[in-house]
């Protein structure tokens, strides 16, 4: 059972910047990708980043040049750089990994981030 562990978050001023980190139970070099999602309240989750095994990445468009999503393997850690926060980023921000393509992984205990204007 893979457990992941999400910390950071928190409240920000508009243009601000924050760091979530997503902490893996064992290596995760194993994982086959792993992202970042968001839901703010009254929407549908949204996915915000991927990495995968490869270390291609990937952004959603309202994020694009100013999330980065990066891995520390001697960590066992995922992290979200974010910066140049908008209020329209507020959300709680989950993180997931799935170790095979198609089957359904794991996800993180949700963290918020609320930016104020």
């Amino acid at each position: 059972q893979v457990q992941l562990v999400q910390s950071g978050g928190g409240l920000v001023l508009a243009g601000g910047s924050l760091r979530l980190s997503c902490a893996a139970s064992g290596s995760i070099r194993r994982f086959n990708t792993m992202s970042w999602h968001r839901q703010a309240p009254g929407k549908q989750r949204e996915l915000v980043a991927t990495i995968t095994r490869d270390n291609s990445t990937n952004y959603g468009d309202s994020v694009k040049g100013r999330f980065t999503i990066s891995r520390d393997y001697a960590e066992n850690t995922m992290y979200l750089q974010m910066n140049s926060l908008k209020p329209e980023d507020t959300a709680i921000y989950y993180c997931y990994a799935n170790l095979y393509p198609g089957i359904l992984g794991s996800w993180g205990q949700g963290t918020q981030v609320t930016v104020s204007s």
